[in-house]
């Protein structure tokens, strides 16, 4: 795991990365980040498989706010 800022991840997803928001589906129905695909955090083992590309690289995000 590495964290990275906004600069990289636009960088890494116009490279083709893809970009999963863990959130619960009532708040990334909400409001998301432009591309990014569903997979809510208690679901992540199931769906990964049939939701996710293998090859390519993946970046996980989820808002906690303080």
């Amino acid at each position: 795991m590495r964290i990275i800022d906004r600069d990289e991840l636009r960088r890494l997803v116009d490279e083709g990365a893809q970009l999963v928001e863990v959130l619960p589906q009532e708040e990334y129905d909400e409001e998301h980040l432009p591309g990014a695909i569903a997979i809510p955090l208690r679901r992540i083992d199931a769906e990964a498989g049939e939701k996710l590309d293998p090859s390519r690289p993946v970046i996980v995000y989820c808002w906690d706010p303080p």
